[in-house]
């Protein structure tokens, strides 16, 4: 909302021309005669509460709480309409408070530094990437399920989002003794199945009792040596490493202390803490060293650790400079590993997870994901615009969910079922959009629509995930729309409109509304509904579903704009609510990138990316290539340890 607010703040300043302001503006009394009665003490609606102003002056500490008041009273959405209304210079004064105090004393600052423990799925990823294969559960499959096969994901407990909603910010997950214990059987099972039969040939030296002595010890050394700069994602110290290597030649039993000495590794805080290792100096703004920005890039790209490559510049040096960060950096978009963005990152990002509980047929569901999936596949991987995410020709069709295409479904190429196999998962096909226009883009994919059923939940959503808007919880004493009372011939619509028909409630409805009823034109599954249309009396016109009933899919945006379906709504976000969108891309992307929430410091970055994404009408791998250039991205700040 920052763009916002700054773009009032400048409509409004014309007001002040003939005001004499006061050089020190009281917040304080403006909140209190405003704000505080609905929003501090023992009473706080929408989970907006200023009760902090009674003992605390660090405004700086609740900078989104200010974001948000700032929009709501500029936007005159608050006080409420029964309210005392502040005056057009107040409402001035207080926008001016914000901009001084938050936007343009603003420096930006890199964040401060923070090792943190790998994700489950980072974790799983790393270990396949060290040894060659995945840790999996022999488990015999039922039809129309879908099996975790991975051990790690099996055993390791389901991260919870972190403050930033996505799972990689681990900062604040403990390592409780649970853990510990499953990281210990995982490393052992890696290590026995890695010392097996399948690399006999390599260990055979090593493990053979009968091979003279230097000769098992220079081998165990040599493969010691080689993975140990893999498990650390970085060369060791030359003292480090010669403690380690001089443990295996003094032993008796070579192969038992390798084993030992790999596991001692992937136990440890340099292995299962990502930046432990990182060359630091204390008290100071610095870039990260070279090893710990590769790190960084391969996690954010590939969810997984650095490759050959990547490991080679960072220890040359090189993997700073501009070109070579443009190189890897589409190096690493076409390898398979990027389908970790779609597939972690855009899943959280969408709460893709939902559709589990929105469609109940296995086959369908999976194939639904997959179609959203492989649509920001393509949107991160071949360089495509951002505003693609909201219309585009291009969709990616199974057979599954092939009926909601029409005629676009002639591109796809047959498909036979396998024999024996009642229902399978189909992939999907790139199709091109001519026929069936009305599902371009991300918002109206059958799997968005069926997973968000209701105008309420799918208003909600759109709002939330593509606008970027948080809303509050609804009051406790929300009730549930009435049902049809006999001789009744309301639509749920008019019902509705009775139900939300109060103040505290009709703020949030106002934007949640539009966006809702615009998706009308669609069932609870997905399907496109409309068939037809006709003028009413006014002019308006309504369109028609197959029982030649009326479906309204008009509304009014907040800016006062008005649309008559989903397709004109598309062209009013794609225009007057494209710097939102593009704002909120932005912000998702970096928050996953650096695995944390946004701080008020990261403010500058994110006001110039998204300008440079706005004014160039920037692609997702614009934005991936800005965002790996960023302050934040390169650089830390590494608090003075405690005296």
């Amino acid at each position: 909302m920052s763009g916002n607010v700054i773009r009032i703040i400048a409509l409004l300043s014309g007001c002040l021309s003939g005001w004499a302001a006061d050089p020190v503006f009281d917040v304080k009394g403006f909140i209190g005669q405003y704000c505080y009665s609905c929003h501090g003490g023992d009473k706080v609606k929408g989970q907006v509460d200023f009760s902090f102003l009674e003992t605390d002056d660090a405004f700086e500490v609740h900078f989104e709480l200010w974001e948000t008041a700032a929009a709501l009273i500029n936007d005159r959405e608050m006080p409420p309409e029964d309210a005392e209304q502040p005056t057009d210079e107040d409402r001035v004064l207080f926008a001016q408070w914000y901009q001084d105090k938050f936007v343009n004393s603003l420096e930006a600052h890199p964040g401060f530094f923070r090792s943190r423990r790998f994700s489950a799925e980072e974790y799983r990823n790393t270990l396949q990437t060290l040894f060659g294969f995945d840790l999996e559960v022999q488990i015999i499959e039922a039809q129309q399920t879908v099996v975790e096969r991975s051990l790690v994901m099996k055993l390791l407990p389901t991260d919870p989002p972190g403050k930033s909603g996505f799972t990689n910010d681990t900062h604040r997950n403990p390592l409780t003794t649970l853990i510990w214990s499953q990281y210990s059987y995982l490393t052992d099972t890696a290590l026995d199945q890695w010392f097996g039969a399948q690399n006999l040939d390599t260990f055979s030296p090593v493990i053979d009792s009968k091979n003279v002595k230097g000769s098992s010890h220079r081998e165990a050394t040599q493969l010691l040596g080689a993975f140990l700069p893999r498990i650390f994602r970085r060369p060791l110290e030359p003292q480090d490493l010669e403690t380690r290597l001089e443990r295996v030649k003094s032993a008796r039993n070579p192969y038992s202390v390798l084993k030992h000495e790999m596991k001692a590794a992937l136990m440890s805080p340099g292995f299962l803490y990502r930046g432990f290792l990182m060359r630091r100096q204390p008290g100071i703004q610095q870039r990260v060293d070279a090893h710990e920005y590769a790190e960084r890039l391969s996690y954010f790209l590939w969810g997984d650790m650095p490759d050959a490559e990547l490991m080679d510049l960072a220890t040359e040096g090189v993997v700073f400079e501009f070109d070579v960060v443009a190189e890897q950096l589409d190096r690493m978009l076409q390898s398979s590993k990027s389908r970790y963005l779609s597939e972690s990152f855009a899943s959280q990002w969408f709460s893709l997870s939902d559709i589990d509980e929105g469609v109940r047929q296995v086959p369908v569901r999976e194939v639904m994901r997959s179609q959203i999936l492989d649509f920001m596949h393509y949107l991160f991987t071949e360089d495509r615009p951002l505003m693609e995410l909201i219309d585009s020709d291009v969709s990616f069709v199974s057979p599954l969910i092939a009926k909601h295409y029409g005629k676009d479904r002639n591109q796809l190429k047959p498909y036979r079922k396998q024999k024996g196999i009642e229902l399978e998962i189909v992939p999907t096909q790139r199709i091109q959009l001519q026929y069936t226009k009305e599902r371009g883009g991300l918002l109206t994919m059958p799997g968005i629509l069926a997973m968000n059923r209701g105008p309420v939940i799918r208003g909600t959503w759109m709002l939330e995930r593509i606008l970027g808007e948080h809303l509050p919880d609804p009051p406790m004493d929300v009730g549930q729309v009435p049902p049809q009372q006999p001789g009744e011939n309301l639509s749920f619509r008019e019902r509705f409109e009775l139900h939300r028909d109060q103040a505290s409630c009709a703020l949030c409805h106002d934007k949640i509304d539009p966006l809702g009823f615009a998706a009308e034109g669609f069932d609870r599954q997905g399907a496109y509904i409309l068939k037809g249309k006709e003028m009413l009396p006014d002019g308006e016109v309504r369109y028609l579903n197959k029982k030649g009933e009326q479906v309204d899919t008009t509304g009014i945006m907040p800016n006062g704009t008005k649309f008559t379906d989903f397709d004109s709504l598309k062209e009013i976000l794609q225009t007057e609510y494209r710097s939102q969108i593009v704002r909120n891309i932005v912000e998702r992307t970096l928050s996953f990138a650096l695995c944390r929430s946004l701080e008020l410091y990261d403010q500058p970055t994110v006001d110039s990316v998204a300008s440079n994404m706005e004014e160039t009408d920037g692609t997702y791998r614009d934005l991936l290539l800005m965002i790996v250039r960023s302050l934040p991205f390169r650089e830390t700040f590494v608090r003075a340890e405690p005296l």
